[in-house]
């Protein structure tokens, strides 16, 4: 089967599901694009990665990266292979020079994984074609628009009081708190 590279939209908080958030992937070479719905957890651990950010201390996915490497094993692909009553398959293609194993994960686990080993993440025709949506770019940046609107509770705070709240959401690890101040901080200077 011929596979779609895939690569990450967005990811923002699901308007359909409490403590949910919706991850976008889509074609590199293409319009569709594939939402998946994925927790709290499994969205912070995605987003720490794409911003950038590093944890005080290592999270789950970190240290199953860390701990591949100790021992000379490589990610080499995610493949979201299924999608079935609602839900996305995915497996995780690793190489130890040996062998290669494919691992059942959740999509959302290794998109996170896939980040961390900058690794291409793929699915095939038959999921695309049952779960992708198209969109155009306004639709998307007008659904991203909404969403900044909803959680701007920090437009009061001036920039040096969203720097100690930044500083101090770090500290206590609560790295989604985190990115939305930082997202706050970094619109105003870009203005």
């Amino acid at each position: 089967m011929q596979k779609i590279e895939l690569k990450i939209y967005g990811l923002s908080y699901s308007h359909s599901q409490s403590s949910a958030y919706a991850l976008i992937l889509g074609e590199k070479e293409g319009d569709r694009r594939l939402p998946i719905i994925v927790g709290g957890l499994e969205a912070q651990a995605i987003a720490i990665e794409v911003e950038n950010m590093k944890p005080a201390r290592p999270l789950t996915h970190d240290l199953f990266k860390a701990f591949a490497d100790s021992y000379h094993v490589v990610v080499k692909e995610i493949i979201i292979n299924k999608f079935h009553e609602g839900i996305f398959y995915s497996v995780i293609i690793c190489d130890d020079g040996k062998r290669e194993v494919e691992i059942d994960s959740r999509t959302s686990d290794a998109v996170a994984i896939a980040l961390r080993f900058s690794c291409p993440i793929y699915t095939y025709e038959q999921v695309m074609s049952v779960a992708g949506v198209i969109m155009d770019v306004k639709e998307e940046e007008s659904s991203s628009d909404q969403i900044v609107k909803a959680e701007n509770e920090w437009a009061q705070y001036s920039i040096q009081v969203l720097e100690e709240k930044l500083a101090k959401a770090i500290e206590k690890e609560d790295y989604e708190q985190a990115s939305i101040i930082r997202d706050e901080i970094n619109s105003r200077e870009n203005k």
